[in-house]
């Protein structure tokens, strides 16, 4: 019965990380602006993919596979809002429209 629930559980997280990966590519392409683009692709890559890998080690028993799938996760949860920082930053100081609208609230 156990593995019945371990089971169950691992393929619902499973598929909520392949929803949110699949909603990310939606957003990718459905959204305009750059910042809207980087938030649907980073809700995309850092939960699901924790999502998926976190189904994953639940349904193995290998101890240094688990090790590993829990690697990969902190190494993109460490690297990925980094990426996406520098991004943002690059675009904020490159869009000349954010710098105008920028301009005319602080007068």
């Amino acid at each position: 019965m156990g593995e019945w629930i371990l089971f169950a559980v691992s393929v619902l997280l499973l598929v909520c990380g392949l929803f949110l990966m699949l909603s990310a590519v939606i957003g990718q392409y459905r959204f305009q602006y750059v910042l809207n683009r980087m938030h649907a692709a980073s809700m995309g890559d850092s939960l699901g993919l924790g999502l998926v890998l976190l189904s994953l080690c639940l349904s193995t028993s290998d101890g240094w596979l688990i090790a590993k799938y829990l690697l990969v996760v902190l190494f993109v949860w460490l690297t990925s809002p980094t990426a996406g920082h520098l991004i943002a930053r690059l675009e904020i100081a490159t869009d000349s429209q954010y710098q105008q609208e920028m301009e005319m609230i602080e007068k």
